[in-house]
């Protein structure tokens, strides 16, 4: 069953879904909103159990594209273009996949559509350890996190699901913070966050795959699988970049973005 996502809408003209990866909101391509704002109607939206969407108990592509879907009816659009990044690259994909009458083109920001060993274990196991109970500041939380996650600007993207207990939940719940995200349903969906996006493919539309040429996430092995799914992809490279591409080079990301939307 679909859940009602949050959004923030902004810009004019066609509908662009933006799809933010693990552990983040919609918050985190703030940067790509404010740069695409002018040629594009930007719908940033919180996938299911992120941010301030709503909580459920599963958690997998199908699922989160039948929200995206959901959401889409809701807005009366007919067709959209969708960007995502990581886990929402490969949400925008599964959209492609399952609804491409739906879809106009899509950006898929540093992930290819294969399954992936583990890479989240050590920050899945710092959130869980962090004592809500003994926790009074942000930055009694981001010292009890460094055991765990030593990249600073790593901790910083995580805490920010940190969020106060507001005063009216605070009867009988001496906490200061709680998680916003769901955690434990992130951990025991993990493995599905993990694997490809479902189908066979192809879709048919413009797709571009923009990939942070310092990363691994997007390897020339993934190119086949690519190319039967997307037979119009094409893959561009930031250099000096990672996974983190768009943050990291956000003007040249936008450029990207621009020219392909505007193609």
């Amino acid at each position: 069953m679909s859940v009602r996502l949050h959004r923030r809408i902004t810009g004019e003209g066609k509908p662009l879904l933006l799809l933010h990866g693990l552990f983040g909101s919609l918050e985190n391509l703030g940067g790509v909103n404010q740069r695409l704002q002018d040629v594009r109607e930007i719908h940033g939206l919180d996938l299911r159990n992120h941010g301030r969407s709503p909580h459920t108990d599963t958690m997998d592509y199908p699922a989160m594209a039948e929200d995206v879907i959901a959401y889409m009816d809701e807005q009366g659009m007919e067709q959209a273009s969708l960007l995502g990044h990581s886990m929402g690259g490969k949400t925008a994909m599964q959209v492609a996949l399952s609804y491409p009458d739906r879809v106009e083109r899509i950006i898929v920001a540093d992930i290819a559509p294969v399954t992936y060993h583990p890479r989240h274990d050590a920050i899945l196991e710092g959130m869980k350890s962090l004592d809500l109970s003994a926790v009074t500041t942000r930055g009694e939380a981001d010292k009890a996190l460094q055991e765990y996650v030593e990249t600073p600007e790593v901790r910083m993207f995580l805490l920010k699901n940190l969020v106060r207990v507001p005063e009216e939940e605070k009867a009988g719940n001496p906490n200061v913070f709680r998680w916003r995200l769901n955690l434990p349903v992130i951990e025991a969906c993990y493995q599905n966050l993990a694997d490809a996006p479902e189908g066979e493919g192809p879709f048919d539309g413009p797709v571009l795959f923009i990939k942070g040429a310092e990363s691994a996430y997007i390897q020339r092995k993934h190119r086949e699988r690519i190319d039967t799914l997307f037979p119009q992809a094409r893959i561009e490279e930031i250099e000096g970049t990672d996974h983190w591409l768009h943050a990291e080079k956000p003007d040249e990301f936008a450029r990207l973005c621009r020219e392909f939307l505007e193609d």
